[in-house]
């Protein structure tokens, strides 16, 4: 989301040593990129993208890049390392009482810069700190490190310097009234934080909202959210719904991989929202991006729209999906033409929607009992959905997300698992073969077998997880090779049941 002539009008607007660096820094960018195979190039209806020079395979590592700044979630709660964002292991600095470390390592690597935010944050007030949101304290972060560099203090490179940063698209004279009143306000309490610094006020407000269209949200290895870091070179990547790459992280590292082969001139492009929705809903959830999506699937459309979103045939015996009949009070089969009474179909949805707020309220409360009769509300609402709704619909589809998250929480293994690979066809309906969540659908498929001691299955299950995760992950990160071990254990166990014959269930029953 760079402009295709950021680096002219950064130029144009500036003078004598700063266009010079600028250049510097764009040329060396472009020779950086180059020997990666790859190249910034303007792309038509879209600004700048990235684009190969080569020919990519898929899992194979496009591009990775460590944060220009990032920050965790949960900023005073502790919930991960405010470097690596691992989980294990963490203490508070004793200083400013926000940043948490999980080792020493991790606190030197991150003390020019910690030094001068502890020192901010440590003056503050115990209510001004309760202000520090993951995205004031992004923005604290980035200030620092780039007074830092300035100074000369910490290295800058090709990829991992401001003028990156400034590069970037803010879309501020589309951003409403409102917005840009908070951007003010937010800018002033950047302010008040760092008080020795000097500031642009009305700089830091463009940059929140170049945040806004241009930060990624750091997850686990099981797309868990961690934190928020911005990745200027990885946010030159353009959207697609039918994404040709995935961007997946290792602790706050980014990596950009191929799902498909990428071919020389080819635009690698992944997606920034949720892709599995109707075509409104994705378009929806994109206008924070400030474009209209023209993807294949957006183009397309209506067929999978129809299939996402609809209700189902009356005949249980038929696959087909209803339609609005035109001037009538019905829906009809596109494939069978029955009929289904539109105050029928009414009155069936209005029940969901009351069992639903019923549910979700007893969810809320965090006790076992409730969560235990939620569950039931639950199953109820999926008899009815099933009823109602096509077998690839994402209201269906949701409703055991939910259940199976619900039975997870309960220990109900085989309960849980039922959801769980009832779940697999509608992923693998709506995203591409090789997606991270149809691999951790499987993977979680595979944990439960292992629990239910179905080793069989569970092998099964944890391979074809392997098989689309080393594609999206890699083979070297500690959840993978904790995936790996766990295939290991269970192909082991297989073999040594079927070397021990019938008798050895037996004699172990």
């Amino acid at each position: 989301m760079i402009t295709s002539n950021t680096t002219r009008l950064f130029l144009c607007e500036t003078s004598g040593s700063g266009r010079g660096r600028m250049a510097n820094w764009a040329e060396q960018l472009q020779r950086e990129l180059a020997g990666r195979g790859l190249a910034v190039a303007s792309i038509p209806g879209k600004g700048r993208g990235l684009v190969a020079s080569r020919t990519f395979f898929p899992g194979e590592v496009i591009i990775s890049q460590e944060p220009y700044a990032s920050t965790s979630n949960k900023i005073l709660v502790g919930s991960s390392c405010d470097h690596c964002f691992a989980s294990d292991n963490l203490r508070k600095c004793s200083v400013c009482r926000v940043t948490w470390y999980c080792s020493s390592d991790c606190q030197k690597v991150e003390w020019k810069l910690h030094q001068l935010e502890c020192r901010a944050m440590a003056a503050l007030t115990e209510d001004r700190k309760k202000m520090l949101t993951p995205t004031i304290r992004l923005m604290v972060r980035l200030v620092l490190k780039r007074k830092l560099q300035n100074e000369k203090v910490i290295p800058s490179s090709c990829i991992d310097n401001y003028y990156l940063v400034d590069a970037l698209e803010s879309h501020i004279s589309e951003v409403d009234e409102n917005q840009l009143v908070l951007y003010a306000q937010m800018a002033n309490l950047v302010d008040l934080i760092l008080p020795s610094v000097e500031l642009d006020l009305k700089e830091i407000a463009h940059t929140f909202s170049k945040f806004a269209c241009n930060a990624h949200t750091i997850c686990d290895s099981e797309l868990r959210p961690l934190g928020t870091g911005l990745y200027p070179v990885i946010s030159i990547i353009n959207h697609s719904c039918v994404p040709n790459a995935v961007l997946t992280f290792d602790g706050r590292t980014a990596y950009v991989r191929a799902l498909q082969p990428i071919g020389k001139d080819e635009e690698v492009s992944i997606s920034y929202i949720e892709t599995a929705a109707v075509t409104k809903k994705r378009q929806n959830d994109l206008k924070q991006y400030f474009f209209t999506c023209t993807c294949p699937r957006c183009v397309k459309g209506s067929e999978d729209d129809a299939l996402l979103e609809s209700y189902r045939c009356k005949n249980q015996a038929c696959d087909g999906f209803l339609l609005p009949e035109s001037g009538e009070k019905a829906y009809t089969c596109q494939k069978c033409s029955i009929s289904r009474d539109e105050e029928e179909v009414k009155k069936m949805t209005r029940e969901i929607v009351l069992l639903s707020d019923k549910a979700s309220s007893l969810l809320k409360s965090g006790r076992k009992i409730d969560t235990t009769e939620a569950g039931s509300i639950y199953k109820t609402i999926e008899q009815l959905e099933q009823k109602l709704y096509h077998a690839f619909s994402i209201t269906l589809l949701h409703t055991r997300e939910t259940l199976l998250k619900i039975y997870m929480e309960l220990q109900d293994w085989q309960t849980a698992l039922t959801y769980c690979k009832s779940t697999i066809p509608v992923y693998e309906r709506v995203y591409p073969p090789f997606h991270p969540m149809i691999g951790l659908q499987f993977y979680t498929c595979g944990k439960l077998e292992w629990l239910l001691e179905c080793t069989e299955d569970a092998l099964k299950s944890l391979t074809k997880a392997a098989d689309i995760l080393r594609i999206t992950h890699g083979t070297k990160s500690q959840f993978m090779k904790e995936l790996f071990g766990k295939i290991e254990e269970a192909r082991a166990e297989v073999s040594f049941r079927l070397s021990s014959g019938p008798g050895h269930d037996e004699q172990f029953s």
